[in-house]
């Protein structure tokens, strides 16, 4: 059986996916329409399904009918919140939403390998779970899923998923072994000082300038606390203090993020910010409220399974359009996955002259690279799953 045909007879069914997809998206937790839509396909090629898994979420097992591994093929569902600017026929119809980050291309993938699966039914032995999950982009629904079972009944033995990457050029694959993408937690802060009249400040405690000090001192915790062939971020993302120009502002609240590799520095970010912000509002003589978030744990992946997509990939994109990709500070909750079963997460080059960045307004990419994506998904099945 030519596998490439089979896929590139599926063509328009996989980009019709996609735009369907694409017109209806929803943030985290409320994927709903795009739940039941990805529900509704699975059940029409013959998948059982389960809904409602970590609310929103859906799984759908593909049985060969002979005993076997079971390979896990993962999907993201939600939207950003994002007004969308592509002029595209098929554009947003969720005013404020948008699929700005690849998951219609990620579910229209996912959806058809169901398709070709059913198609090369005869050479598989084991069983296919197509996991399409909520809530990637925060606070994360992969953790929720793996507690609800997704694992289990039957227990995964590998799991795979793609991401479009405007990084690396259209047509090429992106594989690396070890860690690929960073841990990334959140934090909160709430200073409080004492207010007064902005003429007056031998009488306050400035939380906006208290805020400040604390800002700079935190980016000083990457650039003189940490080694620096190990690469962490630190950044405030949001600061927020006072209300009018003559008044001393007696709250501030900041929120941000931090980013690194290193599991051993992961661990430590909770304590090595609170330090700091202790430090500082106790010699200007503020109160404070700090929450950390743990978020993603760093995504690594297995060398063992890298081999493996290494070995399908030379099929549907020649060795020359293999690439290693750099690692990205950018986070994922596909690591939760791999933290349980053996796996990779690839990178597909959707990158083009002219193209918009993920999380972009204007972010588009060539729907014909999705067929790659769905070879990929079936040459992988074929290589585990192959009688």
């Amino acid at each position: 059986m030519n596998i490439s045909q089979v896929v590139s007879e599926q063509q328009e069914l996989i980009i019709a996916l996609r735009r369907d997809l694409h017109r209806i998206p929803e943030p985290g937790f409320k994927e709903q329409k795009t739940a039941q839509y990805v529900a509704d396909h699975l059940q029409r090629e013959g998948l059982a399904v389960q809904t409602g898994l970590a609310g929103t979420g859906v799984v759908g097992l593909w049985d060969s009918g002979r005993p076997g591994p079971c390979l896990l093929i993962r999907a993201d569902m939600d939207a950003l919140p994002l007004v969308e600017q592509t002029d595209l026929s098929f554009s947003s119809r969720h005013e404020g939403f948008m699929h700005a980050c690849g998951h219609d291309g990620h579910m229209a993938m996912a959806l058809g390998a169901a398709s070709l699966l059913n198609k090369i039914k005869d050479q598989l032995s084991g069983t296919v779970k197509l996991v399409f999950q909520p809530a990637e982009e925060g606070p994360g629904g992969a953790k929720p899923m793996i507690e609800a079972g997704v694992m289990q009944t039957p227990e995964v033995d590998y799991v795979f998923g793609l991401h479009l990457w405007p990084d690396l050029p259209e047509g090429t694959l992106g594989l690396k072994e070890g860690i690929l993408m960073a841990a990334m937690d959140r934090f909160d802060l709430t200073i409080m000082g004492k207010g007064g009249h902005g003429a007056m400040p031998h009488r306050c405690v400035d939380a906006l300038e208290v805020g400040c000090q604390v800002v700079g001192a935190l980016q000083r915790i990457v650039s003189r606390q940490m080694d620096p062939l190990s690469p962490s971020v630190v950044t405030v993302g949001q600061f927020e203090a006072g209300k009018t120009y003559n008044v001393i502002a007696e709250r501030a609240s900041l929120a941000g993020t931090t980013r690194t590799f290193d599991r051993e520095i992961w661990h430590s970010w909770p304590q090595r910010l609170e330090t700091v912000i202790q430090g500082v509002c106790s010699a200007r003589g503020a109160e404070y409220d700090y929450t950390y978030t743990p978020g993603y744990p760093p995504l690594e992946n297995d060398p063992n399974m890298v081999a493996v997509a290494r070995l399908c990939a030379e099929k549907v994109v020649g060795a020359d359009n293999i690439k290693q990709p750099q690692a990205t500070m950018g986070g994922e909750d596909m690591a939760f996955f791999l933290e349980r079963a053996p796996g990779c997460f690839m990178f597909l080059g959707v990158g083009r002259p002219g193209g918009a960045p993920l999380h972009n307004p204007r972010f588009d990419f060539n729907e014909k690279m999705l067929l790659l994506g769905v070879e990929m998904y079936g040459r992988l099945a074929l290589h585990l799953l192959g009688k």
